[in-house]
């Protein structure tokens, strides 16, 4: 793959002076020529000991690529050490946390040290979760590797591990030093995941951007064959339209819960599923029809509008339907154990037409269970 590297800039203000603000790059090639160059840029003045956290399937691709590009830069091997983690949603745990503490312990890493997260979005959540809490926070890098982690995860400072009750229930805001989204990467994500990932692009258009909705309609073939310029445009725009969101909420008090579009339903059918059969692209896909319909039901959005959503989700290869096996008690309670949840109403963020999207807390149970049955 091969395309012009894009940049563009989180801007974040600070609770007293100064500001907070990231970059991320978008491009080909950027484990293999620019990591170093970009650590040494935004963090000039970090010690050099870096722990990078991976797992087995990516290290195997881009861990020597990645050490390779550090060393040459100056920084020394044995300044540099790994966590490997298990590949999979279950392994986002306490358990695994504690694991990756254990090496920093060992290896006495100080509070000057950087954590760089090279992988898609577990690896990314563990990685950023143990810089938020390792001495009390610490700097770190996020190298994507997923379209997903890519679009979604990696941008934006959130950090969590899940529990048995729950998805990303004990985490943290921590924002990265900087994001560094090589699409080369992408080369070796099963198309499965792949697929996955278009999900998140797909929420973008559909909650904040008609004319972005309308170009995936038209360039979801091209984004399917893996081409370089459509995925540097997709990414860049997802990166941007989000980046925009949470400037204005960094912490999810208002406008950035518009980013949890899909995933309260999404969320109940990873836990339902206990995080083992759905990836959480698919959930979330599944998880915006289901918001669309409601929206429709509530009267809030064209019919026709749930229609083009549901096809341009069906277009990119993801699941229309949710698992039959979820009873209807089960669904309301998984929901009621959601996040969004705020002065013990259940907010739910709808779509009001193509780019557009509110939130609402006065949904009834009774119109949840018809579109769960209607689905």
């Amino acid at each position: 793959m091969s395309a012009p590297t894009q940049s563009l800039t989180v801007s974040l203000g600070a609770p007293a002076h100064g500001a907070r603000s990231y970059p991320i790059f978008v491009g080909s090639g950027l484990i293999s020529t620019a990591v170093a160059d970009i650590f040494n840029n935004v963090l000039p003045s970090a010690g050099k000991q870096i722990l990078i956290v991976s797992n087995n399937t990516i290290a195997e691709h881009y861990l020597a690529t990645l050490i390779a590009n550090l060393t040459a830069a100056g920084i020394e091997r044995e300044h540099i050490q790994q966590a490997l983690i298990p590949d999979g949603e279950t392994f986002k745990n306490l358990t695994i946390y504690s694991e990756i503490m254990d090496v920093l312990v060992k290896h006495r890493f100080n509070r000057d040290c950087t954590i760089i997260a090279l992988g898609g979005g577990v690896v990314g959540d563990m990685a950023g979760f143990v810089a938020a809490t390792w001495q009390r926070g610490v700097p770190f890098l996020q190298i994507p590797t997923t379209l997903l982690a890519q679009v979604d995860s990696s941008v934006g400072g959130k950090t969590a591990v899940n529990h048995p009750s729950g998805k990303n229930l004990i985490g943290a805001f921590h924002q990265p030093a900087a994001v560094i989204i090589d699409i080369d990467s992408l080369a070796t994500l099963p198309a499965r995941e792949f697929k996955a990932g278009l999900a998140e692009v797909i929420k973008y258009g559909v909650m904040a951007d008609a004319d972005f909705f309308a170009w995936l309609e038209e360039n979801m073939p091209l984004l399917l064959s893996r081409d370089a310029e459509a995925l540097i445009y997709a990414i860049t725009k997802s990166c941007e339209l989000k980046a925009r969101i949470v400037a204005a909420d960094e912490t999810e008090q208002g406008v950035r819960a518009l980013l949890n579009l899909g995933h309260t339903f999404g969320h109940a059918i990873e836990a339902a599923t206990h995080y083992k059969t759905w990836l959480h692209g698919e959930a979330v896909a599944v998880g915006m029809i289901m918001a669309a319909y409601l929206a429709v039901q509530q009267g809030y959005l064209a019919s026709s509008d749930a229609t083009r959503i549901e096809q341009l989700i069906d277009a990119a290869g993801l699941p229309k339907y949710p698992p039959k096996n979820i009873s209807n008690s089960e669904w309301l309670e998984l929901m009621a154990r959601d996040k969004k949840v705020k002065h013990g109403k259940l907010r739910f963020i709808l779509p009001t037409g193509l780019g557009r999207a509110s939130i609402f807390s006065d949904i009834s149970s009774d119109a949840l269970v018809a579109v769960i049955e209607s689905l």
